[in-house]
């Protein structure tokens, strides 16, 4: 039903009406936000998000985000004009996807754990925000006594090391996994990759190169730190790690890239993107992950999502849907 001009009208002064309170004075303060440093425009606020798992607490920092342009090969087993069509149905635009970057942090007993590290002063200047909004919630760099890396792509390693070269987390223990670790250390495998995958091998030298014997290397259905256990997620690369964050009855999965933008790879499981390093098996993946999580109704935190990137999986059709979870700030 479309509405006239005159309907517009009476519909807003009705509305007025119900809800007319006397006008209160706006302090001095709030008449105009502040201008920031050399009258450019406000930085955002942290984004930062604090919730419960049981007696665990989970924070979610984001690390800001990096525009991709778009054309026939970001999703070569879909038509192109199809994958516009997903965009343009979520509102964003059909030439240029923004990831967004967000990873963990979860406080587990005596344990500050953060789950990949984004890419610190590393990467294009709409990242490296992970530290200010982790201190923003209240937690330090030197707090961090376990960096867990799920896989070994550089916006999730990056921010190990700081450009200089000097550790982010100064006294955390760095946990990978096994088999990543196997794959991206080989040298006879860096010397054979093809050229667009050098730049990466010669990324996670460069992350853990220098403290390789201080690295541990962890196991797929091991817990890393109380409540969190690594669960084999491969596909997007040989070693793609998720974590199921348990406490009591209640649970979460951390899926990190088992899906990349919700509105592409959740609604339609079976694309694969060109960052998925084993296309077949990262659709098995995506699709055993992405049926645990609907069927046993879990919140699911994804390192792409749109902030807080945290919600629930439904199945619709022959896909899926993310429904985001209703905020709920914890103290």
């Amino acid at each position: 039903m479309k509405l006239d001009r005159r309907q517009l009208m009476t519909t807003a002064a009705a509305g007025a009406a119900m809800l007319a309170v006397p006008a209160m004075p706006r302090p001095a303060s709030a008449q105009q936000p502040p201008a920031a440093p050399g009258g450019g425009p406000q930085p955002q606020p942290a984004s930062a998000y604090r919730y419960r798992i049981g007696d665990i607490t989970v924070t979610a920092c984001a690390d800001g985000f990096a525009a991709r342009p778009l054309d026939e090969t970001f999703i070569p087993n879909a038509e192109f004009g199809d994958v516009q069509k997903a965009l343009e149905t979520a509102f964003i635009p059909t030439d240029t996807l923004p990831i967004p970057f967000t990873p963990l942090v979860v406080q587990t007993g005596s344990e500050v754990i953060l789950i990949d590290t984004g890419f610190a002063d590393n990467g294009p200047p709409t990242t490296g925000q992970l530290r200010a909004n982790m201190e923003a919630a209240g937690i330090r760099p030197e707090d961090v006594t376990k960096v867990v890396i799920s896989h070994f792509h550089g916006d999730h390693i990056n921010g190990v090391r700081s450009k200089a070269g000097e550790l982010v987390y100064p006294n955390a223990e760095i946990m990978v996994p096994e088999p990543e670790w196997a794959f991206w250390m080989d040298d006879a495998k860096m010397d054979s990759a093809p050229e667009g995958l050098k730049g990466n091998f010669q990324a996670v030298r460069r992350a853990f190169g220098d403290n390789a014997s201080d690295v541990t290397q962890y196991r797929w259905d091991q817990e890393v730190a109380p409540g969190v256990t690594a669960i084999d997620a491969r596909g997007h690369t040989p070693g793609h790690t998720a974590f199921v964050i348990a406490s009591g009855d209640d649970r979460m999965i951390m899926i990190v890239d088992v899906t990349n933008h919700p509105a592409l790879f959740v609604r339609n499981p079976d694309w694969s993107p060109v960052f998925d390093m084993d296309a077949e098996q990262a659709r098995q993946t995506r699709r055993r992950i992405l049926d645990m999580a609907a069927t046993e109704r879990l919140r699911v935190a994804g390192y792409h999502f749109p902030f807080p990137a945290n919600g629930y999986i439904v199945k619709d059709g022959d896909g899926y849907d993310l429904v985001p979870a209703m905020w709920m700030p914890a103290t």
